[in-house]
């Protein structure tokens, strides 16, 4: 079970019948706002309301790593593309949808949609 605190701390409880383990995965010092499973489960999206996506990978136990930061486009959402885990899309406020590697946060692509987003 993976869980986020409210100081930006993602952590993973192990339980097992009545037996649990608790630990610690990342702190990215910001809140966190969704976590999102690739469809293979292989990654997990950390979504902060500022708009700081970070990728994680629980088979590889390492840090956080951030992809794409859209502070200042009034971030909504972001989710994986499917199929594959590969790309990460993001939409803010004003429309514009926005593709991402996943493998290195590099931005490919942009399609404004000319109408708001909640």
């Amino acid at each position: 079970l993976y869980f986020s605190a409210q100081e930006g701390i993602l952590i993973f409880y192990h339980i097992k019948d009545l037996q649990y383990e608790i630990k610690i995965c990342a702190d990215i010092s910001q809140p966190i706002s969704s976590l999102l499973f690739s469809p293979d489960y292989t990654s997990l999206l950390l979504v902060t309301d500022q708009g700081t996506v970070y990728s994680y990978r629980p088979a590889h136990s390492g840090e956080a790593v951030k992809l794409l930061d859209t502070s200042s486009s009034c971030f909504v959402a972001a989710d994986f593309l499917t199929p594959g885990n590969n790309y990460c899309v993001s939409v803010t406020i004003s429309g514009e949808v926005q593709v991402w590697s996943l493998e290195d946060g590099t931005f490919l692509s942009k399609l404004n949609l000319g109408t708001e987003v909640q």
